[in-house]
């Protein structure tokens, strides 16, 4: 089998998961935050969050981001923490004037983490729902998308029609999974912690087709001759964005500041031509991507 990027990227995460552990913001630091008891006697959850001020005084904000998902948030050779959310997670910290703690987190725990004050901010190519925002607030958003379906070139996917007795991967807790639960019921689903689990089933066949953001089957299917994706633009058009715990006003409206901020000197674009671009090439405009001081056109 073909050693190809996504692996490469999987099996450069596990081993720095494994060898780093918690580092500095500077090496690209994974740390797992063990949060203190957050549950009251009546079994809701008690705010753990911590205000601006406290992070500052603190040295460091801790954000979880993703460690598999390329060219979002993965982890280098060097075990270094890279991608489109890192680049803004960077220059949070710089912002904030203190270090990124970087908490690595799947699909189906950003939600936790940033409920249960895990993290200060999760930047894990957090799509805003109504259903998480019950659980989250979330800030402007930084990028926009739909859902793709990649699939083999020997047999392309190219409407909800061609999924009739086939099989198609999705991760938990993402917005394919509760789109085709909710508007597909028919599709077979196999269902999968990881990002690299999800796409090695694909490579190795055992299922027929991959769906999630369109955003990142398009780069995938870039670097892995033989797959095409044959829906790029499925569902309604979802927006990106910053979470934190509910309730932590003076965290949630210093990203709103920051991203509006941002947005004047385009750094968005910027953090797109030093993370995507190369990835993209011209299979991709970043003005169909890129939302800029949390406006969507």
């Amino acid at each position: 089998m073909k050693y190809n990027f996504i692996q490469k990227i999987a099996a450069l995460s596990l081993s720095a998961v494994l060898a780093v552990g918690a580092l500095a913001s500077c090496s690209g630091s994974d740390s797992k935050v063990s949060g203190s008891d957050n549950s009251g006697s009546n079994g809701q959850t008690k705010a753990s969050y911590r205000t601006v001020d406290e992070i500052k005084e603190s040295g460091k904000v801790v954000i979880g981001v993703f460690s598999d998902k390329a060219p979002f948030g993965y982890v280098d050779e060097n075990g270094k923490y890279q991608g489109y959310d890192v680049y803004f997670a960077e220059r949070i910290g710089k912002d904030l004037g203190v270090d990124v703690e970087y908490v690595s987190t799947d699909p189906a725990s950003r939600v936790e983490y940033a409920a249960t004050g895990k993290v200060d901010i999760v930047l894990a190519n957090f799509t805003v729902t109504e259903e998480r925002a019950e659980k989250v607030d979330f800030a402007l958003p930084y990028m926009k998308v739909k859902l793709g379906v990649v699939s083999p070139d020997s047999a392309v996917v190219k409407s909800i029609d061609d999924l009739k007795d086939k099989t198609l991967i999705v991760v938990k807790g993402t917005t394919a999974e509760t789109y085709f639960e909710k508007n597909e019921p028919d599709v077979k689903l196999q269902k999968y912690d990881e990002y690299a689990d999800a796409y090695n089933a694909l490579l190795q066949g055992r299922g027929d087709a991959f769906s999630t953001d369109n955003t990142e089957v398009l780069a995938w299917a870039i670097v892995n001759p033989g797959y095409t994706v044959g829906i790029d633009a499925l569902g309604s058009a979802d927006t990106i964005a910053p979470a934190v715990q509910k309730g932590n006003a003076s965290l949630l409206n210093w990203l709103n500041d920051e991203i509006k901020a941002l947005g004047e000197e385009n750094f968005f674009h910027a953090d797109y031509e030093a993370t995507l671009a190369s990835v993209y090439g011209s299979a991709a405009n970043p003005d169909n991507l890129v939302v800029e001081g949390g406006v969507v056109d």
